[in-house]
């Protein structure tokens, strides 16, 4: 705008349609501006060194304008800047360098994006920013959040301390703040403080583990039962009788009288037992042959 002085120290262009300029440098003919607000412009691209001239700028508004990507140099210049609001927006990452033109920045405001985790390197650079706000992002909850629960847990002490010793400095704005950017972290990160981040694949050991043992068991059980059958064939091969000689009926018959005679009386082949079933026996042998019974001495005698 043309018609403005070029002493003006606060411009409000909120709510438009603005289109940034791609090289050069933003507003460059009012250098005294202390507060920019450019909130809830759709679709804005903030390009390299384009708040370069702005170099007595305190506060500069740039939520709620679908920021999905901030250029390592987009704050470029901004020595002096107090406050920057950035909520509200789709950032998603932020680069290493972002914050080191920043040299006297104290309040950053970053919630409501898309963040899901933080570098090392940039909780490092943020370090010297008293006042951070991070709720309302879709942080991730597992070991990569553990650098970030680190950070806050150590501001918080640290915050904690130096509210005591100043707090008629940061009143109540600053400790809503601090109570603010603790919350939705630390309530959230189900990490274990104490311990340091697994690979990738800390979470899947568990499955892992079920999966082998559930194999050996079926390993056990299955020789376990090949092992059973097998013994049982061999003990059922060992319980075998001698088939009974079948090559004649009668002497089947005669072996099982003459056994049972034993047992019964105890004595050896008794010379006037009966047999059973002796009249079949006549019939058995095919030669003819018929044994002879055992002659006594007295009959030869009488004979002769």
């Amino acid at each position: 705008p043309s018609s403005l002085p070029r002493d003006i120290t606060s411009l409000d262009l909120s709510f438009n349609s603005l289109v940034m300029p791609s090289h050069g440098t933003l507003l460059m003919h009012f250098p005294s501006l202390l507060s920019l607000n450019l909130s809830s412009n759709a679709l804005l691209t903030l390009y390299p060194a384009v708040f370069s001239n702005l170099r007595a700028l305190r506060l500069l508004d740039v939520s709620s304008c679908s920021i999905s990507y901030l250029h390592s140099e987009a704050f470029e210049g901004l020595v002096n800047l107090h406050t920057l609001l950035l909520g509200n927006n789709n950032l998603q990452e932020l680069k290493i360098s972002l914050f080191l033109p920043l040299e006297s920045l104290f309040h950053l405001d970053l919630q409501n994006n898309a963040l899901t985790s933080m570098d090392t390197l940039v909780l490092q650079q943020m370090e010297a920013v008293p006042q951070v706000r991070l709720e309302g992002n879709p942080w991730v909850c597992d070991c990569t959040t553990y650098p970030l629960q680190q950070w806050l847990q150590h501001r918080k002490g640290e915050r904690t301390g130096m509210g005591n010793r100043h707090q008629g400095h940061f009143g109540a704005h600053d400790a809503l703040t601090r109570s603010a950017l603790t919350h939705d972290i630390l309530t959230c990160s189900s990490c274990a403080a104490a311990t340091a981040p697994a690979g990738k694949g800390g979470r899947s050991w568990p499955y892992l583990v079920g999966f082998l043992v559930a194999a050996i068991t079926i390993s056990l059980l299955v020789t376990l039962a090949a092992k059973c059958k097998l013994f049982h064939k061999n003990f059922a091969s060992y319980r075998h009788r001698p088939l009974p000689d079948t090559s004649s009926i009668g002497g089947s018959h005669i072996e099982e009288s003459t056994s049972w005679d034993r047992d019964t009386s105890g004595q050896g082949v008794s010379e006037s037992l009966p047999m059973p079933n002796a009249a079949g026996l006549h019939v058995e042998d095919d030669d003819g042959f018929i044994e002879d019974n055992y002659i006594q001495p007295s009959d030869q005698l009488q004979d002769e």
